[in-house]
């Protein structure tokens, strides 16, 4: 096992990383950059290292210094979190190029499920279900035009590279195709240094599932249960629950087999997400993507299965086979998460960074906060607006909500505004509590206008 393990990240999960490792008995470095010397992280690891200046490209995806860092350390594994070099494949090999151990998948299965052409090839291949559109980037507008003719408007524009909504358009006509996809090249070659966009049919109503796998190196591959990440705004995702709330027990072990074969086609180890769209009007799953590191909203499938996700790294890059098997999973009662962002959310979301003045979380039974913050915590604005993940587990879906509802009154943040009084809104929705949505629905009941 690992003695010590340098956490490649900042916030609430290299807090969370941290706290994993304290359990597991493993020493935990942090790299910080000058913006986070007063963070939680920093304070409660065994060793903090900064390695530069606030903006990301000089520190947190600063390869060399990174590297440099865990050398000084003397680290046995790197633990990338989520975000920034998470799914980089180039920052992986050259870890392990360095005999440090990269916790997380291998480098070949990242550039092979972390662009989405290749990935929808796989899946077509591994027999998994998927949008109907192309595998390849599209090389031209006169064959995005084709194209689209063959699957029929509206179509999804989408950037091969990266994910977080950015690179994607929908297009309804071909003037809007044409300008789409010229916005979607430009957004995705600043964003991710690829251009590179694929045409799918759009899934017009439609809900967001996705599977949470962990796969040894012994070639053991579990689904750990599905999550729903319907409740988007510009395709990212602001509240998760397990199990999805609109599927049947045999759309549900489908789902979870279909994720287990593309992981499986992608000689894939430690955890993953493989992502679907879930047509409400045909009842019927499509591959989307896989997102292969550990996601924000891991803490609902933690719930649910009472597995440490983290842990379950460590050890799997640790070379160990997993101790349970796909029938070892059962999913108890559900869990339901929210991000608590500092954001204007009456004002479009827009950021809002700033000194916390007073810092309160709830508790309680059922009742879990994943944050980095506290009283005089000042936000930087060089990263993510969030604060936290507010996250509950009740015997169901309306006990859940109901300690949601409780736990979000007792939230207190002062200082900056936060997206608390939207959940409180959107938690005691109609539509909502009763599960009658698409992907849609906050465009459609809360940013009309």
């Amino acid at each position: 096992m690992f003695k010590r393990i340098l956490i490649a990240n900042r916030g609430e999960i290299a807090l969370r990383i941290i706290r994993t490792c304290r359990r597991m008995g493993i020493e935990a470095v942090v790299v910080h950059s000058t913006a986070d010397r007063e963070s939680l992280p920093v304070r409660l690891a065994d060793e903090a290292i900064c390695v530069g200046p606030p903006p990301a490209s000089g520190s947190y995806l600063n390869i060399n210094n990174i590297i440099a860092a865990a050398e000084l350390a003397d680290v046995d594994a790197i633990h990338p979190g989520y975000g920034f070099l998470s799914e980089n494949s180039h920052f992986a090999q050259v870890v392990r190029d360095c005999r440090i151990e990269f916790i997380g998948p291998t480098s070949h299965a990242m550039d092979a499920l972390g662009n989405k052409a290749k990935a929808k090839g796989l899946a077509k291949e591994a027999g998994v279900p998927t949008v109907p559109g192309t595998d390849h980037p599209i090389a031209s507008q006169e064959e995005a035009i084709k194209v689209a003719a063959e699957i029929g408007y509206p179509v999804m524009i989408k950037a091969v590279a990266g994910g977080g909504g950015r690179g994607m358009r929908i297009a309804h006509n071909e003037g809007s195709l044409v300008s789409g996809l010229i916005a979607a090249q430009r957004e995705a070659e600043a964003a991710f240094g690829n251009g590179e966009c694929i045409i799918e049919a759009y899934v017009q109503r439609a809900r967001h599932i996705e599977v949470q796998i962990i796969a040894d190196q012994h070639g053991n591959v579990v689904a750990l249960g599905e999550r729903d990440c319907s409740v988007q705004r510009r395709h990212q995702k602001l509240v998760e629950e397990s199990p999805c709330p609109n599927i049947t027990q045999e759309q549900r072990e489908a789902v979870w087999a279909d994720a287990v074969k593309l992981a499986r086609a992608a000689g894939y180890t430690n955890a993953g997400t493989v992502e679907f769209v879930y047509d409400l009007d045909r009842s019927q799953h499509y591959f989307l993507e896989m997102n292969t590191r550990l996601q924000v909203e891991h803490p609902v499938t933690e719930m649910v299965t009472g597995l440490d996700l983290v842990r379950q790294q460590i050890l799997v890059a640790a070379g160990e086979p997993l101790s349970f098997t796909q029938d070892d999973v059962k999913l108890e009662g559900h869990a339901i998460e929210v991000r608590i962002n500092a954001e204007d959310w009456e004002r479009g979301f827009a950021p809002f960074p700033g000194k916390i003045a007073m810092y309160v979380a709830p508790s309680g039974r059922g009742v879990r906060v994943d944050s980095h913050c506290y009283a005089g915590y000042v936000i930087p604005t060089n990263y993510d607006s969030m604060i936290g993940k507010l996250i509950v587990h009740g015997a169901n879906r309306t006990e859940a909500l109901a300690f949601l509802d409780q736990a979000l009154d007792e939230y207190i943040i002062e200082g900056p505004k936060t997206t608390i009084g939207f959940h409180q809104r959107l938690i005691r929705d109609a539509r909502f509590v009763s599960s009658d949505f698409s992907t849609k629905f906050i465009d459609e009941e809360f940013l009309r206008g």
